[in-house]
């Protein structure tokens, strides 16, 4: 009986230690450590055509040295809550693996407190939709540890509309899909 009870207590111990080992991030645990803006030309953004111009910095509120574990940062593209309604495939989930929201990967740069900025051309594969800028920290194994975004908690404020393009589009200028896509001719 109590050789059953001791292997039942380490083979709990052991799932403990391999549950925290490959535990799930969890958005809501993250913290707000970086202030992101994103400028761009007034009204509809064109995809493959018009540029956002990124800039973040570490959030001055939290004090010095909190981001002594942050190595890298990667930059997303992310849809607005307008544009993920009846759309199960861009859904928000509170696990990052589970998350569907940010499913474009704009940048991923070395880590620095201040000074960084990136110009983005809009890529010719984004959809049509209303969009937000998100970037994460990465810990040296990879994982996220804090992220910023140019919107405010509930997706309201600073969202941007991007137009894509589209195959009748191309199909009506002759030019084919592939080349717009990717700038060159296929084979």
């Amino acid at each position: 009986m109590a050789s059953t009870r001791a292997i039942f207590v380490v083979s709990v111990v052991i799932s403990c230690f391999l549950a925290s080992c490959h535990a799930e991030i969890l958005f809501s645990s993250l913290k707000k450590s970086l202030d992101i803006s994103a400028s761009h030309r007034e009204g509809v953004l064109m995809a493959g055509e018009d540029q956002i111009i990124l800039e973040w910095s570490f959030n001055k509120t939290f004090p010095a040295g909190a981001d002594s574990s942050y190595k890298k940062v990667k930059v997303h593209l992310c849809y607005a809550p307008i544009s993920q309604k009846d759309r199960l495939w861009r859904k928000t989930e509170d696990h990052l693996k589970k998350d569907k929201t940010c499913q474009f990967n704009i940048v991923t740069m070395p880590y620095k407190s201040s000074g960084n900025s990136f110009n983005w051309t809009i890529e010719r594969d984004v959809p049509t939709g209303t969009y937000f800028i998100r970037a994460y920290v990465l810990d040296s194994d990879g994982h996220e540890t804090g992220f910023g975004q140019n919107t405010d908690e509930k997706k309201i404020d600073n969202l941007f509309d991007i137009q894509a393009i589209s195959g009748l589009l191309c199909f009506l200028c002759g030019v084919p899909l592939w080349i717009l896509l990717h700038g060159e001719e296929k084979g």
